[in-house]
Order: C-alpha cells, then structure tokens, then sequence
C-alpha cells in the first residue's frame, strides 16, 4: 500500500501541472491589460494638462510641462504710503508753532526798535524844553557862564521916535525860475551865505509859511536854524533844528538838524545833552553818520566829550 502510494502521486502529478499552467496563463493577460489601461489614461492625461498648459501659457511648446514649483522671484520693496497718524500730525502742529514763534519773534524786534526810537524822540523834546525852560547866563561879552544872573539893566526912557528898522538887503538878486517855492528858498540862502543873517531868517520864515509842504521845506527849517547859530543865537537855533526833526524826520535836512542841535546844545553848556543828540543821530541816520555827515559828528562828539 505504501508504493501505491508514490504511484498514485506521480499519477496526479500531470493533471496539477496542467491546472497550474491554464491558471497561469488566464491571469497572466490580467496584468498586461490593466498596465495598458493605466498608461492610457496617463497618455489622456497628459493630454489634457498639455492643452491647459498652452491655454494658461500661451508661450509653451508643448515639449515639456511647465514645473509645478518655481522659484520665488524677489519682491519689489513696498513703498509705504506716507502715515496720517498721530506722529504726522504732531509733527505739523510743531511746524505751525514754529513758524508762529517765529512771527512773533520778528514783531518783537520791530516793537523793541519803534519802543527805542520813542524814548530817543522823547529825550530830544525833553532837551528842547530844558533849553527853552532853564537858559544858561549870557555873559557881558557874549559867552555862555555858569555865574548868577546879573541884574537887568536900567532901560533909557521910551520916546515916540520909531525904532530904526533894518536895511534891506542889498546885492542880492532874487531868483526867478518859475518855483516860486525854491526861488524863496534860495534867495534866503542867498542870503545867509552873505552873512546877512537877519534877512535870511526873515526871508526863510516866510518861504516856510507860504510853502510849508515844499521839497525845500526841511531845507528852509534847516537854515534857519544855521542863521541863529551863525548869529550866536544857540537857544533859537537849537528851537529850530529840533522842529525840523520832529516835525519831519523824513526831510532830507533832518539828519544835518540832529548834529546841528547837538552843536547848539554844546554852545549852551549841556554836553550830556549834546551827546545824547548825536547818539539819536547815530541810530535813526546810520548812513549819513557814517556818510556826508561822519566828519562833523565826530568832531562834534569830540568836543562834547561822547564816548
């Protein structure tokens, strides 16, 4: 019984080999079919991705797929756009302070300036007045004296016989040019640069009343007061030089009317009032002191003893 066995083995041994083979050969088709069907889907795929390629990249061959991963290209800087926040709006209210401060700052100065040349406008009429109010004794000779006022003197008795009046002047033409106001004018210069210094101020005195708005108005005033002085009048001359000044500071004689003014008050003894002339000359005229004028008012100031 044992050797049929092997016999019954190797009797079936055939049959199993032919099973496995007809096994073999129906399932070995399966593989190769469902690899086809793979690939062409894949193929269809392709495809597809192709034509999508070309319609999103316009530019592309068709030889190769665009890569699905690029690189980052660098990134323009962002320009921020300027903040409207509280820091901006900080900074343009400082912008507006300062500008602010700096108006008033520049108003200052001009208040401080205009405030100066009062004070100075203001010592100058007190100098008049005090010239005016507090005369300085005229000595026998005709100087100025710092002794006590002598007695008046006894008066001839008064007679009925008028008064002998002055000569006219004489040799001095009077010029006509059609200005009446300048021919006035002239004429009383005329007349003082003769030495005739009573004519003159007669004669400039009425070319002031009858011209007072004339361009040679701060001329006139001005050598009027030259007329006192060259007479030795200082008190009257020192009245006249300060009217011109104030009454017109813009004149084109009205920085000749300071200095001239420093100058009588030195003939009347005042140097500290004759330097504060020169001082208010210095500042509201500074190019005629430095100009036309600078010679004199050195001197002046010299004489009167100005720092």
């Amino acid at each position: 019984m044992i050797s049929a066995l092997p016999r019954l083995a190797l009797g079936r041994l055939p049959a199993l080999l032919l099973g496995t083979m007809l096994s073999a050969s129906l399932l070995a088709p399966m593989p190769a079919m469902a690899q086809s069907d793979d690939a062409a889907r894949i193929r269809k795929l392709e495809a597809e991705v192709k034509a999508l390629q070309r319609k999103v990249f316009p530019g592309a061959d068709g030889k190769y797929f665009e890569p699905e991963i690029t690189a980052a290209q660098p990134a323009s800087p962002a320009v921020a756009a300027p903040a409207s926040g509280p820091v901006t709006d900080l900074l343009t209210r400082m912008d507006s302070v300062e500008a602010a401060l700096a108006q008033m700052t520049a108003q200052v100065e001009v208040n401080t300036n205009a405030l100066r040349l009062l004070n100075a406008r203001l010592e100058a009429f007190e100098t008049a007045n005090m010239v005016t109010m507090t005369p300085m004794p005229v000595e026998p000779n005709g100087g100025i004296g710092n002794g006590a006022t002598p007695p008046p003197k006894q008066l001839p008795p008064a007679s009925n016989t008028p008064a002998p009046t002055a000569p006219a002047a004489t040799g001095i033409e009077k010029p006509v040019t059609g200005d009446a106001g300048d021919d006035e004018y002239v004429y009383g210069f005329r007349l003082w640069e003769a030495g005739q210094y009573g004519p003159a101020r007669t004669q400039l005195q009425k070319m002031l009343k009858a011209y007072p708005s004339h361009s040679r108005a701060s001329y006139a005033q001005n050598l009027l007061g030259r007329a006192y002085l060259d007479d030795n009048k200082p008190r009257e001359a020192a009245e006249a030089f300060l009217k011109n000044y104030l009454d017109n500071r813009g004149g084109a004689r009205a920085p000749d009317s300071l200095v001239y003014l420093s100058i009588a008050t030195l003939r009347l003894g005042n140097k500290a009032k004759a330097c504060e002339a020169l001082e208010e000359f210095r500042l509201v005229y500074p190019s005629e002191a430095s100009g036309r004028l600078a010679s004199l008012s050195s001197d002046t100031a010299s004489k009167a003893g100005c720092k």
